[in-house]
C-alpha cells in the first residue's frame, strides 16, 4: 500500500510540473481570444450563423500573432528584446525562472547548463542532485531535491570532486526522484561509465 501511495505522490508532482505551464498557456490563449472577439465581430457577421465565426477568427488572429512573435523572437534582434523583457519583468516574478527552466528541460528545449543531473557526495552517501551553476573557483552549486517532490529541497556548494555530472536525460533524473529512488541503479551506472 505504501508503494502505491508513493507512486501516486510522485506521479502527482511530475504531472503538476507538466500540466501547470500548459494550463496557464491555454488560459492566456482564451483571454487573448476574448480580447480580440470584439474587434472581429463585424467580420464574423459575414459568416453563416451555424459557424462560430467570432471564436474562429479570434483564435486564428491570436495564433497568427503567436506565429509572428515566435518568428521575430528567433531573430538576433528578437532574442535581445526577449532577454531584456525577461530580465526586467518576468524574472522579478517569484518562481518564473525556476518554472521556465524546468519546463524547458522537461520538453528537451533547454540549452542551459543549469539543472544538469548529477550524483553529489553528501557525507558518506551519493544523492541525486542537479547542477545549478559552476562557481568561479570550480565548485558547483547543486540543488538536492526532496523525495518525491523535486521542486523542494536544499542547495549545497560542493567541491568539484564531490559532484559527478551524469549523461542522462533530465526527465530520467526527475523520474527517479519522484519514484522514491527507484531507478537509481541507472544513475550510478551512468556515473561509473563517465569515470571510465
Amino acid at each position: 500500500m505504501s508503494y502505491l501511495w508513493k507512486s501516486l505522490l510522485g506521479g502527482l508532482a511530475t504531472g503538476i510540473i507538466v500540466i501547470v505551464p500548459v494550463y496557464l498557456s491555454v488560459l492566456l490563449l482564451l483571454k487573448a481570444m476574448g480580447s480580440v472577439t470584439g474587434l472581429v465581430k463585424p467580420v464574423a457577421l459575414l459568416l453563416p450563423d451555424w459557424l462560430p465565426g467570432e471564436d474562429l477568427i479570434a483564435l486564428l488572429l491570436v495564433l497568427i500573432l503567436c506565429l509572428l512573435v515566435g518568428l521575430i523572437v528567433r531573430t538576433a534582434a528578437g532574442q535581445v528584446v526577449r532577454e531584456r523583457i525577461e530580465r526586467s519583468l518576468f524574472e522579478r516574478i517569484p518562481g518564473y525562472a525556476l518554472l521556465r527552466s524546468l519546463t524547458q528541460r522537461l520538453v528537451g528545449e533547454s540549452r542551459e547548463t543549469a539543472w544538469k543531473p548529477a550524483l553529489a557526495e553528501i557525507e558518506d552517501a551519493l544523492v541525486p542532485a542537479f547542477i545549478i551553476e559552476e562557481l568561479d573557483d570550480g565548485r558547483y552549486a547543486v540543488f538536492v531535491p526532496s523525495v518525491p517532490t523535486p521542486l523542494a529541497g536544499a542547495v549545497y556548494i560542493l567541491a568539484r570532486e564531490r559532484v559527478h555530472p551524469l549523461d542522462v536525460p533530465f526527465t530520467q533524473a526527475i523520474k527517479v526522484i519522484s519514484r522514491w529512488g527507484q531507478g537509481s541503479k541507472e544513475l550510478v551506472a551512468a556515473m561509473e561509465r563517465k569515470k571510465t
